[in-house]
């Protein structure tokens, strides 16, 4: 917790961007360079996790459950709101908590990384799958229109499918795509075939299917574990209030 909180009146609620500044538990680097896929022109996609003071909540007004900005390409979530999707096997949460490029992570944050395999468990399939289904219908509406796809997203939409399979074999999440990045980069370039591209999508979703009949995942989430977490914390909030 912040110590300046304790010095704060009640009328004193922290705006969007100072949530941000001032009280972020958990940030990293998503995106192509967490994926190990960024070439010269990637953009550095920035995420975060904060925590907003448990007395900011006795208002009116209540905090955001996430910020966009104050930099470029960055976002944040309310810690609470981060859980609930995490909870639910948001892909894009759930790849926050495994990104290799940690900026700023403090003692919750630490204690938030300790739970990602609280929120792990077969959710992540139906979402992963539901996700993917409907990046694949973009995909395929653009060779309709377009006579190609959009191969970024291509590119992107198999390195989803690769994780969520391994996923589900390993009941570990792994982001970083390793010794498939030049693969991967030669569909971002347009040099694989979109019938090959076609057909590696699905084997891969054959193969995700497989996985998830025999995966290690629980069938639900640790909720209780993740219930506990927050609570602790919202009270040590509440303890420090003005």
């Amino acid at each position: 917790m912040h110590t300046d909180d304790a010095a704060r009146t009640p009328a004193d609620v922290p705006g969007p961007e100072e949530l941000v500044r001032e009280h972020t538990v958990y940030a990293c680097v998503m995106g192509s360079r967490a994926f190990g896929l960024a070439t010269d022109d990637s953009d550095t996609d920035r995420r975060g996790v904060f925590l907003a003071p448990t007395w900011s909540y006795w208002h009116f007004h209540k905090p955001p459950t996430h910020v966009e900005g104050p930099l470029d390409e960055q976002f944040s979530w309310e810690l609470e709101r981060f859980c609930e999707l995490a909870l639910r096997a948001n892909p894009n949460i759930l790849e926050c908590l495994h990104s290799p490029l940690v900026e700023h992570c403090d003692a919750t944050g630490r204690e938030l990384l300790a739970l990602r395999r609280a929120f792990l468990s077969l959710r992540a399939h139906e979402t992963f799958a539901r996700y993917a289904l409907g990046q694949r219908r973009k995909l395929d509406a653009d060779v309709r229109t377009h006579g190609a796809p959009r191969w970024k997203h291509a590119m992107h939409l198999l390195r989803l499918l690769m994780s969520c399979r391994d996923l589900l074999r390993t009941g570990r999440l792994t982001i970083d795509v390793g010794d498939a990045r030049e693969e991967l980069l030669a569909v971002k370039r347009g040099e694989v075939p979109w019938p090959e591209v076609e057909s590696r999508m699905t084997a891969l979703a054959e193969q995700t299917e497989r996985a998830a009949r025999r995966s290690p995942l629980p069938p639900e989430p640790d909720t209780a574990r993740v219930t506990d977490f927050l609570y602790r914390v919202r009270r040590t909030s509440a303890l420090a209030a003005p």
